[in-house]
């Protein structure tokens, strides 16, 4: 048997602290298995037996899945695994070997099922600085995968794995570890920065990665004043379309100049009525060649901004179309303002109004009436929010993200 070439990394869970190959000893699961983890350390042991043997695997948090989709696993041929319960599968087949099964974030209702393999999951390549990443992902989620394989497929390549009610002290448990790589949601840096300010700036980041949602300057901004000599890059990814956009100037969006360019190796980007769509060699499995992504991408100058999901960002006001990315924009633009997630609530004669939640700077003394002013000096009558609520802290799901 071939070893991967990160063997020798060290990976750190709640439960297991030493290298790669160290879990060489874990039992072994059935050849087709979708292992339900409770935590990381279970979940590396599944990862180590999917890159050493031919089996076919989907690993994710046990959260994550109901007992109506774990029965369709098992119908598809894949046996559950939950811990040492053990339900065999409903329909007998081969197992395709080195199939790798992800769920999606399921930011548009029941996370679905998407095919790929680790080569198709390894996106980084080349000589690297020795690091140690800090993973905070969802358990078997498309990012979670982007940081196991880099660490996998690279020597020098060590990992933080850190647990979902973890999050609170994530930056000491960095620190502690002596992280110099990290990769998170907007979302997730908006939160440490607010809670761990002090302590997050103890860490001596090389590496600061966004992703998985839409990225501001103002969050790209703060970072660089905390981080100063790091690189701060945005990674736009999906588990569909795969790893397909890397900026790392440090500005929101991605520059226009990259729409419709025909680059061997790279994927090909344009926007079609007001979507992004993307073809990639790394995307999942029987996806269509170009893929709609759902997202909304306005060029604005010389760049491609990525503003929010088209579903749910119009938000019809007696017949007038606010967008709620531009109100949160509006919103964020504010001084004060750290957080803000807008979106239409039902009313009466109008249909929907626009609504929004906000967290504010420690200290602040800015009122709902500052806010509606300043919001009121910037967008049409129909797009100013008629309830605004202000939130003690951010929040944030196990996705790593807010509904914004």
């Amino acid at each position: 048997m071939t070893l991967p070439v990160g063997a020798g990394n060290r990976i750190i869970t709640a439960g297991y602290d030493g290298t790669w190959a160290g879990l060489a000893d874990t039992p072994a699961l059935p050849p087709a298995a979708a292992v339900l983890v409770r935590d990381n350390t279970e979940a590396v042991r599944a990862v180590w037996q999917a890159a050493t043997t031919d089996r076919e695997t989907l690993i994710a948090a046990a959260t994550r899945v109901g007992d109506e989709q774990a029965q369709e696993f098992r119908e598809s041929g894949l046996t559950v695994v939950r811990g040492d319960e053990v339900q065999p599968p409903l329909a007998e087949r081969d197992a395709e070997a080195g199939r790798v099964w992800l769920l999606t974030s399921g930011s548009t209702g029941r996370p679905k099922q998407v095919a790929h393999t680790l080569e198709s999951l390894t996106t980084v390549a080349g000589d690297q600085p020795r690091r140690t990443w800090l993973c905070p992902y969802a358990t078997g989620a498309y990012a979670w995968w982007q940081v196991v394989t880099l660490s996998l497929s690279l020597p020098g390549q060590d990992v933080l794995f850190v647990e979902p009610g973890e999050l609170d002290r994530w930056p000491q448990m960095a620190v502690d570890a002596g992280v110099t790589a990290a990769s998170g949601t907007p979302t997730f840096w908006r939160q440490a920065l607010f809670r761990s300010g002090e302590t997050l700036a103890q860490l001596q980041l090389e590496q600061i990665t966004l992703g998985g949602e839409p990225v501001d300057q103002a969050v790209l901004d703060t970072l660089r004043e905390v981080f100063p000599q790091a690189r701060i890059s945005w990674i736009y990814a999906s588990s569909e379309a795969g790893a397909a956009i890397a900026v790392h100037d440090g500005k929101a969006g991605f520059p226009a100049a990259w729409l419709d360019r025909e680059t061997p190796g790279r994927p090909r980007l344009t926007v079609e009525d007001g979507e992004l769509v993307i073809a990639s060699s790394k995307a999942a499995e029987g996806m269509d060649a170009a893929i709609r992504t759902g997202d909304r991408a306005e060029v604005v100058g010389d760049r491609v901004m990525i503003t929010g999901r088209i579903a749910s960002d119009e938000i019809n006001v007696g017949g007038s179309k606010a967008s709620a990315s531009k109100v949160r924009g509006v919103l964020l633009d504010h001084p004060d303002v750290q957080w803000a997630a807008v979106r239409g609530r039902k009313a009466p004669l109008v249909g929907q109004v626009v609504m929004a939640e906000v967290v504010l700077a420690d200290g602040s003394q800015t009122t709902d009436a500052d806010l509606t002013a300043w919001c009121a000096e910037r967008l049409p009558d129909y797009s100013v929010p008629r309830r605004l609520r202000v939130l003690p802290e951010i929040p944030i799901k196990e996705t790593l993200k807010s509904d914004v």
